[in-house]
């Protein structure tokens, strides 16, 4: 019988993709992928460190995995391996410790585990003094329509409130014939919408000498691929140059997630983000003069160290006036090695808990009123997965603008573009498509 592998991503897009990868690595070792439950012999655990609340899931999983079958190979890698305070390798729950670049070495490690029934050395090495890109190629995605592709990693930003560079190391890049051939292969296996993405997406290739936008236009090119949407980008790289030249491709989402954290340009400076405030709404100019009615997205930080009461006033009302799509709010937390767990006038939990009360109350208003734009108007949706509302089974998927909508589930629509137009909401931020043809 196949050995079974179980594995657990917490955190971002990269994390999930990262996930992917030593999944498919297992899979040609010859294990059996299965579900996060009690009989795997192999449990794999991808870790976040973004908030304390992070590393504390991230803990609990790998005693949960230890508890699910006492017998199993236990693997700790990803965020909070690399920067744990506690080094984790001394965590008895935990067999095999995998740093960041270091998860490709994965099945040599559990085989030698399996020899000598006890691990390697820690395999961490120094992240912030590396410049080999940690290259996976995944060429299928399992249970998903769309696939992210991971096209950077690291970052040189260094905000003052952020673990992630120590984390991840400096920005390395991802050579764009490898991003092409993954991109050509998952199309060859029947995906039509891919994500790039990266820690920092906005500084893919400034180590090689190329850009974002000249990746973005090789994606393009490639058959099969229907639509392209991009991670996490910095205002700093949208000008209108860079936004009249992604509109020039039809296979480009409208659908653009500009990181804010503050609307409050005193707070950002303290943040050690490179822009204001008006520098940001700008941006967001340009883009709705590119493109009809875009979907933004972004994120923002309640209660950062000194955040009066005036600042975050002006945060609620700059996000007041520009109207986002969606706007993800966090609690600042207070990391270990970073600038802002120094400051002082740290904000009291009470109070970050009020003003991310409000921020989020905000941000239900305004991703309604985008919604609402919508209603009635003409649109294309690829489908990706069933689901059950009130008794009744659906397929879901997303429009360009990222709205999700729903058709009755009367046929196999997964992964199927269907035109229609938008109707009553049948659930919370999920519409009806009145299909006009297939």
């Amino acid at each position: 019988m196949k050995k079974k592998a179980a594995l657990h991503n917490l955190g971002c897009k990269v994390n999930a993709y990262e996930t992917e990868a030593m999944g498919q690595l297992l899979e040609n070792a010859g294990y059996e992928i299965v579900p996060f439950e009690p009989g795997a012999d192999v449990y794999v655990i991808n870790t976040c460190t973004v908030t304390n609340i992070a590393d504390r899931k991230s803990r609990q999983m790998l005693h949960k995995a230890r508890k699910m079958n006492p017998q199993a190979i236990v693997v700790a890698t990803g965020c909070y391996v690399q920067t744990a305070q506690e080094p984790v390798e001394d965590d008895p729950a935990i067999d095999i410790v995998l740093g960041n670049n270091c998860k490709k070495d994965l099945i040599e490690a559990i085989r030698y585990f399996e020899e000598m029934r006890q691990p390697a050395l820690p395999e961490k090495i120094d992240i912030n003094k590396t410049k080999e890109y940690e290259n996976f190629f995944v060429p299928k995605m399992q249970d998903h329509t769309r696939a992210h592709i991971k096209v950077q990693d690291g970052c040189n930003q260094f905000c003052s409130y952020c673990i992630i560079p120590y984390a991840r190391g400096r920005v390395r890049s991802r050579a764009m014939e490898d991003v092409i051939k993954e991109a050509t292969a998952l199309a060859g296996n029947g995906c039509r919408e891919v994500v790039l993405t990266g820690i920092h997406l906005s500084s893919y290739g400034v180590d090689q000498g190329t850009s974002l936008l000249e990746l973005i236009r090789a994606v393009h090119q490639v058959e099969g691929i229907c639509r392209i949407r991009l991670g996490s980008l910095e205002p700093g790289i949208i000008t209108e140059e860079f936004a009249e030249a992604l509109g020039e491709l039809p296979k480009l989402c409208p659908h653009f997630h500009l990181s804010l954290q503050s609307g409050c340009t005193s707070t950002l400076k303290r943040m050690n983000r490179r822009y204001t405030a008006e520098e940001f709404e700008e941006k967001c100019r340009i883009l709705r003069q590119v493109f009809d009615r875009p979907a933004i997205t972004t994120d923002v930080i309640a209660g950062f160290p000194g955040e009066t009461e005036e600042e975050f006033e002006t945060t609620y009302d700059f996000l007041s006036r520009i109207r986002l799509y969606e706007t993800h709010i966090f609690k600042y937390s207070r990391r270990h090695g970073t600038r802002a767990a120094s400051m002082p006038d740290q904000v009291p939990e009470q109070v970050k808990g009020q003003r991310s009360d409000r921020l989020i109350a905000l941000g239900e208003k305004n991703r309604r009123l985008f919604e609402q734009q919508y209603a009635g108007e003409l649109t294309e949706v690829l489908f990706e997965e069933k689901t059950v509302i009130e008794g009744k089974e659906y397929y879901t998927g997303y429009n360009k603008q990222y709205i999700k909508l729903a058709v009755p589930a009367d046929g196999d629509y997964e992964n199927v573009l269907i035109q229609g137009r938008i109707a009553k909401e049948v659930a919370p931020h999920l519409f009806l498509l009145e299909q006009e043809k297939y």
